[in-house]
């Protein structure tokens, strides 16, 4: 899945840099583009696959925290307890970025 949506972006992003169609035709597809990212539908899936990343991120860390021991570094650790404790929507991470 990550390798199409890789290849669709990147398909676009070469359509948008080497149409020779104008800026009539770049705004057009900004406008579409704006409108598919603020529907809701879309940004309800993309807030639940960020949530059940971060519930895959917690797994796989508690995996390997109890294979591993102690050899985890804390940086890590406290990064990831971080990830698990939110959950609010709205809330910005520690890039700034939001999460809805």
């Amino acid at each position: 899945m990550r390798y199409k949506v890789t290849f669709v972006v990147g398909l676009a992003l070469g359509y948008v840099l080497g149409t020779r169609a104008g800026r009539e035709r770049y705004e057009q597809m900004k406008k579409s583009v704006r409108g598919f990212v603020q529907n809701p539908a879309v940004r309800n899936a993309a807030e639940t696959a960020g949530h059940s990343g971060r519930a895959f991120a917690g797994k796989a860390f508690t995996v390997v925290g109890d294979k591993v021991g102690g050899a985890v570094p804390e940086s890590l650790s406290v990064r990831v307890r971080v990830l698990r404790g939110r959950g609010g929507a709205g809330s910005e991470d520690e890039w700034g970025t939001s999460n809805t």
